[in-house]
């Protein structure tokens, strides 16, 4: 969303992003847009979504805006409603396929209440943009939308030149359900190498009781939430980029992650799954390797491999370099910037 606010405020938009302040949230930085976050007194649940769209309403209401852009379900409600009182165009900016997500998927009550919210909504928003093709098609096949590609890739910037003195394998983003780590979390036991986790999510308590039951307090380190920009510098002195996302829920399957291209970014050859997305781009500039298998054993081996193996790794890296001058925000903005520009002119 910093990406998105920032190249629509540099080319003249005025921009506010909204959210909700969480007790673990980082201090807001000054940025190119306006920031504000609304506080909940519920966290958590039916109640905390209730609440959140009902103030998200009420400082809406006030507002005033030539157009409002939903971020996925959970705030498509409110955003549907002001954009009719108002009469402004609505757009929904889908990260994922939240009706698809392990942890949708896997609370059948759960998952009927968002199926509900979608199907209503989502036909209702004729503009919109998500993060990859595959996601694109499934919105028009259900709902008959034409929305858009608009990947999340980094801004190309100048590496820094980090001597890679303690070698260590990284994982950066989301700690959810769905990303693999009960299959990751063992798999170390057979690697020499360190793992740093970077990110929080509702899978953490799980993560840390996994690295203590397989007694891995010595070789995975984790990081918390970081800001970007210190992220940014950090992945660059990592030595391999990991995500293991399970096919479990469409959205796993089809997603195109950031941190598939913040890898590559960061010059980082990285391991990932051979899921329809990953392997189109890697069909096209080869940064990494591909797993058709989760075992932990399998995960190990493969992470062995790359390590052992210099030509390899070489190749990947040099991929990547390579990769960067073309997969890159500067490109990918122009798609963002001709869409706002051709709706707000419309």
């Amino acid at each position: 969303m910093h990406r998105i606010c920032t190249s629509l405020a540099q080319n003249g938009y005025n921009i506010t992003l909204v959210g909700y302040n969480k007790p673990s949230s980082l201090p807001l930085t000054k940025k190119k847009f306006k920031q504000k976050r609304i506080h909940c007194w519920f966290l958590r649940g039916k109640i905390f979504y209730a609440e959140y769209n009902f103030r998200l309403f009420l400082y809406l209401i006030f507002k005033k805006m030539d157009a409002i852009c939903a971020i996925d379900l959970d705030t498509i409600i409110p955003c549907l409603n002001i954009s009719r009182l108002k009469k402004i165009p609505r757009i929904y900016d889908a990260h994922e396929l939240f009706t698809g997500l392990k942890e949708v998927i896997e609370r059948p009550k759960v998952k009927r209440i968002w199926e509900n919210v979608e199907k209503k909504t989502v036909p209702k928003y004729p503009y919109g943009y998500t993060v990859s093709e595959s996601i694109a098609e499934v919105f028009y096949k259900k709902y008959n939308v034409s929305y858009k590609a608009i990947r999340n890739i980094p801004l190309l910037k100048p590496l820094s030149v980090i001597p890679n003195t303690n070698k260590f394998i990284l994982y950066q983003g989301a700690v959810n359900i769905g990303r693999g780590f009960e299959f990751l979390i063992p798999a170390m036991q057979w690697v020499d190498m360190k793992l740093i986790i970077c990110g929080d999510g509702n899978y953490m308590p799980a993560l840390k009781k996994l690295i203590v039951e397989y007694k891995l307090e010595e070789k995975i380190e984790l990081k918390g939430m970081m800001e970007p920009e210190e992220l940014n510098l950090f992945s660059q002195s990592a030595y391999i980029g990991i995500a293991t996302p399970e096919s479990t829920g469409l959205n796993q399957l089809l997603a195109l992650p950031n941190k598939f291209f913040d890898y590559l970014h960061a010059g980082l050859p990285q391991i990932n799954v051979n899921y329809p997305e990953y392997e189109n781009l890697n069909k096209k500039y080869e940064v990494a390797i591909l797993l058709e298998d989760l075992s932990p054993k399998n995960i190990a081996t493969t992470i062995n491999n790359l390590i052992t193996d210099d030509v390899l790794y070489n190749k990947l890296k040099d991929n990547c370099m390579k990769a960067r001058e073309e997969l890159n925000w500067q490109n990918e903005e122009k798609k963002l910037l001709s869409f706002y520009q051709s709706l707000l002119n419309n």
